[in-house]
């Protein structure tokens, strides 16, 4: 297994394929550190299946015990005027 910094990596891409093609696994590196591995396709996993959450698995994957308290106070009264001068009263 060979290991190349990936700013090198970019420059001999093509070269790092090859080697892919032929069998050989290359670890890429930044700033010393593994970050990513090129390895041939056949001992790959093949790319990750996308799974898409639909709505009602999103809403099933909310946890349901969130503590909560319903605020009991009645609801204000607000006095709205149209253009006319009429005014109304609205629950808010």
């Amino acid at each position: 297994m060979r290991t190349v910094q990936l700013r090198d990596a970019k420059a001999t891409l093509s070269a790092l394929v090859q080697a892919a093609e032929a069998g050989e696994t290359t670890v890429l590196t930044r700033y010393g550190r593994p970050v990513a591995k090129l390895v041939p396709f056949d001992e790959s996993r093949g790319p990750a299946p996308e799974k898409k959450m639909n709505f009602a698995e999103w809403l099933m994957s909310i946890p349901v015990d969130i503590p909560f308290e319903r605020d009991r106070t009645p609801p204000r009264v607000v006095e709205f005027e149209n253009n006319a001068g009429k005014s109304r009263e609205v629950l808010a």
